[in-house]
């Protein structure tokens, strides 16, 4: 029982906060809403592949302000947002291996730097955490309020000598209802379009026309990269829909347009060493790494940038790993047991991933169809779903999951 409440007034909070009216007017709880709303979603994606900037350069700015203390996203936004910062860092990298991202935090209306730009997650996901120990020197009790202004010109300065080829993007998640700043924040943005750097905005408040305007001017008047989460569900699905390459888009008349060029990149080998040598990346003794394919430098993780040479460094898994963005998977298709019972397939022939056991006896819906129609279980008579033809065969297993 939680303290100070009865448990009747702890049930009667908790519906309030997640009960909320379906698609067809029922009154359904909010995970399960947003569950068949995910479901709904991934049928309905859009499997068109596009032109994407698979080498990103990423600003993540946390909002560190006084409106983070807020308790509608338990325990508290601050700590809320720095566990699901510290997930979105992991697939991040996951999704886009051979980008790169620093993290920065909007503190009493400055922008402070909380990791430098660099391609390995532990990078960033060491500084997140401690921020979450009260004693640590690392937290800061949130105070004053954000600046949008110098998070722009901040994370302008971070991205302005990052490579042409690859991506400009800032990622601000804003907690407070204002922006304080020290000066016009429509001349920045008008930088931001200049220098082709892509903002978007995850809000835990409210909409602001400010931030609407920032998205729609950056994004070639496209203002869907602005959101506000109704909830931390809905906050951390909004987060992670950032992982995905943004499209690109055609440039306005005041940006030089980015020409296509070939990018150098080295596929090194792992290397066992009997003494320990110094690596370029960290100066630390190591007995193993990674030796650049142009100067022989060694590295302690792929991907990397090579210090001495700059040039970039990866596997082959990885550039396969960015590649799946240009060309999407289709969508899958929803069978029924008979269907999957047919066919007889227990794993994806794509990933080998195990599909869920099929029950038996069948649910008994699909086994009184199964009688009338005269067929037996796991056999295919003349029926129309039968399907004898290996083409739906083959459609089925590729689609029942």
């Amino acid at each position: 029982k939680a303290k100070g409440k009865e448990r009747w007034e702890r049930g009667v909070q908790d519906s309030a906060a997640t009960i909320r009216e379906g698609e067809d007017g029922r009154l359904v709880v909010g995970l399960e809403e947003s569950l068949e709303a995910r479901k709904r979603k991934r049928l309905r994606q859009d499997t068109k592949p596009f032109q994407r900037g698979i080498i990103r350069h990423v600003v993540l700015a946390l909002d560190l302000s006084e409106a983070m203390n807020q308790k509608d996203f338990r325990p508290n936004r601050l700590l809320k947002m720095l566990n699901y910062a510290e997930q979105y860092v992991g697939e991040f990298f996951e999704q886009n291996p051979i980008s790169q991202m620093c993290v920065m935090g909007m503190y009493d209306g400055l922008c402070i730097r909380i990791s430098e730009m660099s391609g390995n997650p532990t990078d960033h996901t060491k500084p997140i955490s401690a921020m979450r120990d009260t004693r640590g020197l690392a937290y800061k009790e949130p105070k004053g309020s954000p600046s949008l202004q110098n998070t722009l010109e901040q994370a302008r300065a971070a991205l302005y000598h990052t490579p042409s080829h690859g991506t400009r993007e800032v990622i601000i998640i804003l907690g407070a209802l204002l922006t304080l700043d020290p000066g016009d924040i429509h001349q920045t943005v008008k930088a931001c379009i200049k220098d082709r750097i892509r903002v978007s905005i995850i809000g835990m408040g409210g909409r602001m026309k400010i931030c609407s305007d920032i998205c729609s001017k950056t994004n070639s008047g496209d203002d869907t990269s602005y959101n506000v989460a109704v909830d931390q569900h809905h906050f951390r699905e909004l987060l992670l829909a950032t992982t995905t390459p943004p499209v690109i888009r055609s440039t306005s008349a005041s940006t030089q347009p980015n020409p296509a060029s070939l990018l150098m990149m080295g596929f090194p080998s792992r290397v066992i060493e009997d003494d320990p040598t110094l690596c370029a990346c960290h100066g630390h003794l190591t007995r193993g790494g990674y030796l650049c394919s142009r100067c022989n430098a060694k590295v302690c993780d792929l991907p990397a940038t090579c210090p001495s040479c700059s040039l970039t460094l990866i596997l082959s898994t990885h550039l396969a790993r960015s590649y799946h963005h240009l060309f999407p998977l289709e969508n899958w298709r929803a069978v029924s047991w008979r269907r999957a019972k047919l066919v007889g397939s227990s794993e994806c022939r794509a990933c080998m991933s195990p599909f869920p056991s099929i029950p038996d006896p069948l649910p008994p819906s699909v086994a009184d169809e199964l009688d009338r129609s005269g067929g037996r279980k796991g056999t295919s008579n003349d029926d129309d779903d039968g399907g004898g033809s290996d083409e739906e065969e083959q459609k089925a297993a590729e689609s029942s999951r």
